[in-house]
């Protein structure tokens, strides 16, 4: 006797559903959908206040959507799978398109003795960071990826450390909320302290450039004290970008090893059914990254085109981190709340500090 033919699933109300795939689907595109119009709220947003860049207001909005009545459910439920995307998926397109911002005649314009404060910069608060997250028992990849995005570059250097150590997106999201929190006060804090700190305009842009997270906070900082601090700040900036890709790579051989010794494990110990899957050393993305610092450094590029890379991957980066902050979930961030304002504020001072004296002692 043939089979009977298969039915439509149905709701508790009676009414038929469409099958899983269908669900995913419709799931997906109206996540996407939710992220592209909190895109286009932030742009709105950042054309009537300039000075607080659109990446900070859409990771506020995406925070936002996530506690609002009508909303929440939607963002928690149907629309999950595709801001989940945007988190991720956009988060390498947007990443990729960063390495045409940056080129090695850049760097190397620097001069050895600020790409060496960098190195410097970068160490300090990274290990510093990490360390502290310990000690402080953060959970998870907390304390790795605070490390990271007050380190490089802020809410995109998560993401792309996330994507390696395959990290839950809870603790990525909580990351990105207090790295752009901390970003947006540089933004108000550092101009005011460029004159008690006896810095000229040029050593204040290397060190915005050296202190603050994302490059869209080191622009709006460096650009109180002109052209010439704009200028310093950026090229700084995107030397701490380029060390990215080395410090993925890291990660990925770190959590390759830990699952070669969960392998290599006798039976009975290790995590029961842990995955065998190893990472890449270099993830597609970063390779990506590296390939368009190395096209950029060619020239063949028209500046025309860089611009257009350069708004798309300003609105990708939005996209993404409008997803990140709508899991972003307030009460239970609350309750590790203590220590991981600690945790921010001890190292926004370390990479103050740090870059502060670097830039004096590379004036």
């Amino acid at each position: 006797m043939p089979p009977p033919p298969s039915t439509p699933a149905r709701s508790n109300t009676g009414r038929d559903e469409p099958p899983p795939p269908a669900r995913a689907r419709s799931g997906k595109l109206s996540g996407l959908a939710l992220a592209a119009g909190g895109v286009a709220v932030a742009w709105a947003a950042h054309q009537l206040l300039p000075a607080v860049p659109m990446l900070t207001i859409a990771v506020v909005l995406g925070v936002v959507a996530a506690h609002v009545r009508g909303v929440r459910a939607l963002v928690r439920g149907r629309c999950r799978p595709g801001l989940s995307y945007a988190g991720k998926r956009l988060m390498r397109l947007g990443i990729v398109l960063l390495g045409l911002k940056l080129s090695l005649d850049d760097v190397l314009g620097l001069g050895w003795a600020t790409v060496g404060m960098v190195f410097a910069v970068v160490g300090a608060t990274f290990f510093g960071t990490l360390w502290l997250g310990r000690k402080l028992g953060l959970q998870g990849d907390q304390p790795l990826l605070i490390a990271t995005g007050y380190s490089i570059c802020g809410a995109s250097a998560i993401g792309a450390v996330s994507e390696a150590s395959d990290s839950d997106e809870r603790d990525v999201a909580t990351s990105v909320a207090l790295v752009t929190l901390c970003g947006t006060l540089a933004i108000a804090v550092l101009p005011l302290l460029q004159h008690p700190l006896g810095l000229s305009d040029a050593e204040f842009g290397r060190w915005a450039g050296a202190s603050v997270h994302d490059v869209g906070q080191v622009v709006a900082t460096a650009q109180t004290a002109g052209s010439a601090a704009l200028g310093d700040a950026v090229l700084v900036k995107l030397m701490r970008v380029a060390m990215l890709a080395p410090l993925v790579a890291a990660v990925a051989l770190s959590v390759r090893a830990r699952a070669r010794t969960r392998t290599d494990a006798p039976a009975g110990e290790g995590r029961p059914g842990a995955a065998t899957r190893r990472p890449p050393l270099v993830p597609l993305f970063v390779a990506g990254f590296l390939a368009m610092v190395a096209l950029r450094s060619t020239g063949v590029l028209p500046g025309a085109a860089i611009d257009v890379a350069g708004h798309a991957q300003e609105l990708l980066l939005a996209a993404a981190l409008f997803g990140l902050g709508s899991a972003v979930h307030l009460p239970t961030l609350a309750r590790t709340g203590g220590r991981v304002a600690a945790l921010g504020l001890c190292s926004w001072v370390v990479i103050g500090g740090v870059s502060y004296a670097g830039v004096l002692l590379t004036a």
